[in-house]
């Protein structure tokens, strides 16, 4: 079942995004030290709450039927009817059952829903089968940008809803 989270399921949510993310930093070598900020070391339940009561993030999580969350996303409402796709993300151990494109699927619904018209999204420009995945699913690659403090290039892609 995927649906808003509340806030009693921050600390699990953040659990997620971060297991989720240490495969990609696993993968590309990230670590702590050289990678303070990328999402598998930065998140935290601060960060998640305040993305929700300040940024008024619409967080939505995918619920085994026994309660427990597996996989998670959060929308942020940009301008010119714009929104950011952020944190989609699924435990390792329940990857390659749909439930990611479930997730991204119940996104652009709810992203039509609000009104907003392109949906937006970071990636790490250097993961190839994850930016192929977008890519599957209807997204464009439209620019990458380089910042000091990532040893990455961060890749920006975009879908018109």
């Amino acid at each position: 079942m995927i649906k808003e989270i509340g806030r009693e399921d921050i600390s699990q949510c953040v659990s997620i995004i971060k297991e989720s993310f240490m495969t990609v930093a696993d993968d590309f070598g990230f670590t702590a030290r050289n990678a303070p900020r990328f999402t598998a070391f930065a998140m935290s339940d601060e960060r998640l709450y305040y993305q929700l009561d300040n940024e008024h993030r619409l967080m939505v999580a995918y619920y085994l039927d026994d309660g427990a969350i597996v996989g998670y996303y959060s929308l942020l409402l940009q301008e010119d009817k714009q929104c950011e796709l952020n944190n989609l993300s699924v435990l390792p151990k329940y990857r390659h059952n749909g439930i990611g494109a479930a997730l991204l699927n119940d996104a652009f619904i709810r992203a039509r829903n609000t009104g907003c018209v392109k949906m937006n999204i970071g990636i790490v420009e250097e993961n190839a089968i994850l930016r192929k995945w977008y890519e599957d699913n209807g997204f464009s690659h439209v620019g990458t940008r380089k910042f000091d403090f990532f040893p990455f290039t961060c890749g920006y892609m975009e879908k018109k809803l």
